[in-house]
């Protein structure tokens, strides 16, 4: 069961974490490459930004973003802006994202995201915790995938799982820290089943395109190539 309370809190929690360290920053730091390949540490804040108001279109039943197009110029209009004009459309845009998780609603109720995905609207908040909690390590500025909160780990690991899951380029594969195991690819019986092992963090790297897995082992076959999320 999905307690978007729960998650519109943990959303809040990991948003203050990524206000106060950003805060550290100076404006050319905003400038320097983030870990995503082409955007700056300025791209990474701008898409968050507009990422919280998309989501909250989502809530209120309007598209999420009027275009790819329109995404992507927002994001590349807004990315040079100084480090005060980026906080404060963090804080704002966070902030109009945690009202409009407050108001009264069908939380059971199905909502479209882009290019067509729907899921229900009880699931948003945790796009959202996703949202904060990876590009905050996207930054890289001292905050990694080791210093996610575990539960949220967790979450992520079985969501990517599930991405996965079923996919024809994927083989059937299970995942495990050794304690736990997660299943994704294609179903057993098609293929030899390939056995992944590593830290919860280098797994979630690993699934969410973050580490090339180095820090794994594979038994019964290759690492399997994963496709772009």
């Amino acid at each position: 069961m999905i307690d978007h309370g729960h998650d519109l809190a943990s959303v809040r929690d990991a948003t203050d974490r990524l206000l106060i360290a950003v805060g550290k920053l100076d404006n050319a730091s905003v400038t320097q490459p983030s870990r995503l390949p082409g955007w700056t540490r300025g791209h990474v804040l701008a898409h968050l930004a507009r990422n919280a108001d998309a989501l909250v279109n989502v809530l209120e039943g309007r598209p999420m973003y009027v275009s790819g197009e329109a995404r992507d110029s927002d994001i590349e209009r807004d990315a040079p802006r100084a480090l005060d004009v980026q906080l404060a459309d963090l804080r704002e845009s966070a902030a109009r994202f945690q009202e409009t998780g407050a108001a009264p609603a069908d939380w059971s109720r199905t909502v479209e995201l882009r290019n067509g995905v729907t899921d229900s609207a009880s699931r948003v908040p945790f796009r959202r915790w996703v949202e904060v909690e990876l590009h905050h390590v996207d930054l890289g500025i001292g905050y990694e995938l080791e210093d996610l909160p575990a539960e949220f780990t967790e979450r992520e690991i079985v969501f990517l799982a599930d991405r996965f899951a079923g996919h024809p380029d994927v083989p059937p594969t299970c995942l495990t820290d050794g304690t736990r195991a997660w299943s994704t690819g294609r179903e057993q019986g098609d293929g030899p089943e390939v056995t992944v092992t590593g830290s919860p963090a280098d797994l979630l790297g690993w699934l969410a395109g973050r580490r090339a897995g180095t820090g794994l082992t594979a038994a019964g076959g290759r690492l399997p190539a994963l496709p772009p999320l």
